[in-house]
């Protein structure tokens, strides 16, 4: 997202885009394979155990046999982008240029196609290294209407995209995230503004909020990521590819009475829209 021919400097380009101009010139120092081992079995575990904070996560890794203290523990799962469900104390004020903005789905039914979209941020392990995957997803059908994946965790992946979703499905009425300083930055939330959607953040620690791309990180993890153990970037691109269509158009939820998220995007819309089911506008341009 940074251009280094802009007009701007590097430097007013970070300030815009909220990062920091030292995430612009990081490389990434590549894990060992041990350390790799070691944040597969944290991630499997967190997975069962999502209230494991650094603490009980050291318990059960030297408890599995690993060495491992809490100060690494805290570091790793902070890599990760995995943080315990538990209500924690705040201990410092958001970044100036990031709003939070108040969250507007309490008793609020959601029942139709893009009514309401959420967004988060997983981590992936692969057999030599790891990515970080964001979806967005539709609320009321479980559609995946958009991901990416990438090697750091700054905005860009989140806000390529939310900009994919917007082109293809239009707009939702309300886009729901966790208090992340992806979804918080000024990059990501000055194209939803644009859009003309409300927003709406998770109050801090309620993982459950955002529950339904939760179990999506649950299902993909367990039916794709853990039993391949892909080997590259492009090979985790296209295997998650493989597995996204596979979900949105066969795999049946019985939260959907049995339907596809495919057939209960459309077939909801038609229902709540007068028969004007909502338009991949891709697909229509292209038609």
């Amino acid at each position: 997202m940074v251009e280094p021919a802009h007009r701007l400097s590097i430097s007013a380009q970070c300030r815009l885009l909220s990062i920091s101009r030292s995430s612009y010139y990081y490389a990434p120092v590549p894990e060992t394979d041990e350390t790799l081992a070691l944040m597969t079995v944290i991630d499997e575990t967190f997975m069962e155990c999502p209230w494991y904070g650094s603490r009980q996560m050291a318990r059960h890794l030297r408890r599995a046999g690993h060495e491992v203290g809490r100060r690494r523990a805290r570091r790793l799962m902070a890599k990760m982008g995995l943080s315990p469900i538990y209500q924690r104390p705040r201990t410092s004020d958001p970044h100036p240029q990031h709003r939070i903005y108040p969250y507007l789905l309490r008793k609020l039914a959601i029942e139709r196609p893009n009514h309401v979209w959420c967004a988060d941020v997983t981590y992936i392990p692969m057999r030599r290294g790891f990515l970080y995957l964001v979806a967005i997803m539709d609320w009321a059908t479980r559609k995946v209407l958009a991901w990416r994946l990438s090697n750091t965790m700054d905005a860009g992946f989140c806000v390529a995209a939310l900009e994919e979703a917007l082109a293809r499905f239009g707009r939702p009425e309300i886009f729901n995230t966790d208090q992340g300083s992806q979804f918080t930055s000024f990059a990501f939330t000055s194209v939803l503004r644009d859009a003309d959607g409300r927003i709406s953040m998770d109050g801090r620690g309620r993982w459950m909020d955002n529950v339904f791309i939760e179990r999506l990180w649950r299902s993909l993890k367990y039916e794709c990521v853990y039993l391949h153990a892909f080997e590259t970037g492009s090979e985790l691109k296209a295997g998650l590819g493989r597995w996204i269509t596979y979900y949105n158009t066969q795999r049946p939820h019985s939260g959907l009475a049995g339907r596809t998220p495919v057939e209960a995007y459309w077939r909801i819309g038609q229902s709540d829209h007068g028969g004007h089911a909502p338009h991949d506008l891709m697909i229509k341009q292209a038609a």
